[in-house]
């Protein structure tokens, strides 16, 4: 726990008279001083991502990394509050856990089915075995009606796709309705996290973007000002689109239909503004019944922001009148993970963020710095299913404390997980030399205790002498921004003999 943060929000409690809702519950933060934001990870086609570099970058800019910790970290205490409210948030979790299972062992089954009443209520249902196919189903619809400008309000399914680039390459202009997702699109960034794609950014880095991309004043940063120009040069483009594209939260096998989660009524615009709606859906996302719905919804926004609702909760039936409706049903790898033993659950995540806002790693070097579309804790178990060489490095960037896993609505077992994909990489040779070489000797060392004590004793005495340079060197990469705990002036084992053990050795 951040215990600075912790006492900040202890002397400054909530006003009871204020709504305990997102904003209002949320403590002020001001940046101290502008700062350039470093950027995200450098990818460089299939080689290992450098999540530790561009982590060093990250907390190279210590306004922007402390910003981002205080934000998530209130956005995590704000979840806790949430659920200490609800005394059955832990039935809540468990029965979730078990739709979910229960949807996913049996998704061919319901996925036919969500077909089968979809089609019954005029939606044109489409299927993509990947992203090439999705963007390429997408772009025929957008032609066959003439469109050239298309919104679209958040979906990280669409940042797997490569929608984006896809559509700029094809002559479609995309415009992103939510206003986290616009700010990335106009700095030619991905999002940095799966709720709230703009943490990272300071208002000062807004303001700069803004300045940049739509000529307004790079001095004003007061959010106000920013999010009215914003919404004066963005929605002449919505209201002139002639497409409009969702993502979608779940999806109800039993009535045919599909619901959308946002804060700002972004899907809504998207879908209700322009003639022809489409939704990217990922096949994950099917639930049985509407009654099953509930329960997710009562766990999603508490576990994302906070917050006991989210703003708007819209269930798309069918199209509107004189209008058309497509759903595109996405695999892109789904199967494939399904039918992967120990990491399958991961396809349970209901895509809260929860996970991020409590990892201490995210919370201190950005979303970024992963270099992928999913970041975090989550994001390394799913990660790796898509590039297990790209992402090789990934599931290292865990302290493996277990509060992911805590936290997560749907009780999926990340850290366990995460923990599962290093041993997995380290059997298919996925490792660095380095890594590999220092992890050998480790296990050689912890498999032999009178070795293993002999070490640390022999560690213990060194440290104390050891001139700096020879501690903190390039090899020792654990050294980098740490310090190396004072040596204790005898060991556990040490102080047991003394002080517990018979003559024979054995407990007194």
């Amino acid at each position: 726990m951040s215990g600075a943060q912790g006492s900040d929000l202890n002397r400054n409690p909530p006003h009871p008279g204020r709504l305990d809702h997102a904003e209002g519950a949320s403590i002020p933060l001001h940046s101290r001083v502008r700062e350039a934001q470093p950027r995200g990870a450098v990818i460089n086609g299939d080689q290992p991502i450098d999540q530790a570099g561009a982590a060093e970058r990250f907390i190279a800019a210590p306004e922007h990394e402390r910003m981002h910790d205080a934000r998530l970290w209130d956005l995590r205490q704000k979840r806790d509050r949430q659920m200490h409210g609800i005394a059955e948030w832990e039935d809540l979790r468990r029965l979730a856990s078990e739709i979910k299972e229960h949807a996913l062992t049996h998704l061919d089954h319901y996925l036919e089915q969500f077909e089968t009443n979809a089609r019954a209520n005029g939606i044109h249902v489409h299927w993509a075995q990947d992203a090439d196919e999705h963007n390429a189903i997408i772009l025929s619809l957008l032609r066959d009606h003439g469109v050239k400008r298309l919104i679209k309000s958040k979906s990280m399914l669409t940042e797997e796709c490569g929608f984006r680039d896809f559509m700029a390459e094809s002559g479609v202009e995309v415009v992103e309705t939510d206003l986290g997702e616009r700010i990335q699109q106009l700095d030619d960034e991905a999002p940095s996290h799966v709720v709230v794609p703009a943490v990272h950014k300071l208002r000062s880095d807004v303001a700069e973007v803004f300045a940049r991309t739509l000529g307004t004043d790079p001095d004003d940063d007061d959010v106000h000002y920013l999010t009215e120009q914003q919404r004066e040069k963005t929605r002449p483009l919505i209201l002139d689109a002639q497409a409009g594209l969702t993502g979608a939260n779940f999806v109800v096998a039993e009535t045919g239909t599909f619901v959308v989660c946002t804060n700002e009524g972004n899907a809504d615009l998207s879908a209700n503004t322009p003639p022809l709606q489409i939704a990217s859906i990922g096949i994950e996302k099917v639930i049985p019944r509407l009654e099953d719905l509930p329960v997710f919804v009562r766990l999603l926004s508490r576990s994302a922001l906070g917050s006991p609702i989210t703003q708007y909760t819209s269930h798309f039936r069918g199209p509107r009148r004189g209008g058309e409706l497509h759903v595109v049903l996405v695999d892109n790898g789904r199967s494939e993970r399904l039918g992967m033993e120990q990491f399958w659950t991961s396809l349970k995540c209901i895509r809260c963020g929860a996970c991020m806002n409590t990892c201490p790693v995210f919370r201190r070097s950005g979303g970024l710095s992963y270099g992928a579309t999913y970041a975090g804790p989550i994001g390394l178990i799913i990660d790796p299913t898509f590039n297990r060489h790209r992402y090789s490095s990934l599931p290292f960037s865990s302290t493996l404390n277990g509060s992911c896993t805590n936290v997560c609505p749907v009780r999926i077992n990340i850290h366990e997980q995460i923990a599962g994909w290093r041993r997995v990489l380290a059997e298919t040779h996925e490792l660095p030399l380095m890594k590999k070489v220092i992890m050998r000797e480790a296990g050689h060392l912890l498999s032999h205790p009178a070795l293993y004590r002999t070490a640390i004793a022999t560690a213990d005495s060194a440290l104390k002498h050891l001139p700096r340079f020879m501690v903190y060197n390039r090899l020792n990469t654990w050294g980098h921004g740490r310090e190396v705990p004072a040596p204790p002036r005898e060991t556990f084992h040490q102080w047991y003999a003394a002080n517990r053990a018979t003559k024979k050795g054995k407990p007194a």
